[in-house]
């Protein structure tokens, strides 16, 4: 016996919208015996017991896959890399210092720091006190503050300076900085007054348009990434051998690295993300429930994605890790501290007294306006965005916020 079946959903879809270049497909189930050759994955009346044969053989297919991939994989990345340079000392520059130098034991992993205390405390005792003062550091990893020590010989460099900060930071280094030497940018968000990714900031800044450049991005807090626990990113370059060399210098049993050549999708998701984060603080703040937070984080993804596509972003980074996963991530867990903002914002706090109170940044409030700036440029409506950006500059209260964004007009879902 055969039958087809449809796609419910096929009368509904416009095919100019979703670009669909075929019809679609129709799928066909069929109770005939399989061909002698191959073997049939087609449910049998015993049930049970052919489920789970079929479950077994996918599984066992895919380790056989992963192991063949594995023992082709290339490792002269790490084995040529003698020194990393990480600027900054925060929370993620310090967890990235920690994983790299545990690839590899004879790795010089040195970290550019401002903070004397921190730096002491990390070539003295192996801990970052300020961020990390639980987690001993691998003992490969020396902290400076003198930059050219920093740079001298590096192989690779990890930016985790702030955006805001970025440009004058760099700048100051910019004379002892290799013109070929890879900047690898783990620091997410729009400089404020001129709109610029960290790929556009980091050239301008150290005057060199053929710097080297990966963005790093993807669902993962610090303190996750400290304790080894299983964490995916995402790197993206438009030099695909650049992307491949930072995977394999990255990638470990507890993080996986996938490669990416849409930086622009990347890192705009990444800048987005956490003016969202903000925005699903203030719906938990202001205890409006699980509809509502449901319905909130779903506008702020589509607003991602007008904004991304019309920059040029791919629809595949749009439902990848640096979108949909760190979307997830920084909304719905409390050690985002973009997220936490904006919980104390709905709770009735002053952005003053929360800002004061953190020891460390929270991107999308800097980030905020400069999202809208953007919008505006590119003729894009971003309702949640906007109201998280009028609440930070204190025009709109949050649940005044609420009201007006229920009662924008009704409209079709696109």
């Amino acid at each position: 016996m055969t039958w087809l079946l449809e796609p419910p959903f096929h009368s509904h879809i416009r095919r100019s919208e979703y670009h669909f270049s075929a019809p679609l497909p129709r799928f066909r189930c069929s109770a005939l015996p399989p061909e002698p050759e191959t073997e049939s994955l087609v449910l049998s009346p015993d049930g049970p017991k052919e489920r789970r044969r079929i479950v077994r053989l996918a599984w066992e297919k895919l380790v056989r896959w992963s192991r063949s991939l594995r023992s082709r994989a290339k490792t002269d990345v790490l084995e040529r890399t003698n020194k990393i340079v990480v600027l900054g000392g925060g929370s993620f520059g310090t967890a990235m210092a920690a994983h790299v130098a545990t690839r590899k034991s004879q790795l010089e992993v040195n970290m550019l720091v401002r903070d004397h205390q921190v730096c002491q405390s990390i070539n003295e005792e192996h801990y970052n006190c300020k961020y990390f003062p639980q987690h001993k550091l691998p003992k490969n990893v020396i902290a400076t503050t003198d930059a050219k020590a920093a740079l001298l010989g590096a192989d690779f460099c990890f930016h985790a300076v702030p955006v805001q900060f970025s440009s004058s930071f760099l700048e100051e280094i910019a004379d002892y900085v290799d013109p070929g030497l890879p900047f690898i940018s783990l620091s997410k968000g729009l400089e404020l007054n001129t709109l610029r990714t960290m790929s556009q900031i980091i050239p301008k800044a150290l005057k060199n348009p053929r710097q080297p450049y990966v963005v790093l991005s993807g669902p993962s807090f610090a303190l996750e990434l400290m304790n080894e626990l299983p964490t995916a990113l995402v790197v993206a370059s438009k030099d695909k051998k650049m992307a491949n060399s930072v995977q394999q210098l990255m990638a470990s049993k507890h993080l996986r690295i996938n490669t990416s050549s849409d930086v622009t999708g990347v890192e705009i998701a990444g800048a987005l993300k956490n003016v969202l984060a903000i925005a699903a603080g203030i719906v938990e703040g202001l205890n409006l429930g699980n509809n509502s937070m449901a319905a909130l984080v779903s506008q702020g993804c589509s607003e991602i994605r007008w904004l991304a596509t019309k920059m040029g972003a791919k629809s595949t980074t749009l439902t990848g890790l640096s979108v949909t996963g760190d979307v997830m991530l920084t909304c719905f867990v409390s050690l985002s501290r973009n997220r936490t903002v904006g919980v104390r914002l709905g709770s009735g706090e002053k952005l003053d007294e929360i800002l004061s109170s953190m020891n460390q940044v929270a991107e999308g409030v800097a980030t905020a306006g400069a999202v809208i700036a953007l919008a505006q440029k590119y003729k894009v409506k971003m309702p949640v965005l906007t109201a998280v950006a009028r609440i930070i500059d204190n025009e709109l209260t949050p649940t005044k916020a609420v009201f007006e964004l229920m009662n924008l007009p009704q409209v079709e879902e696109v």
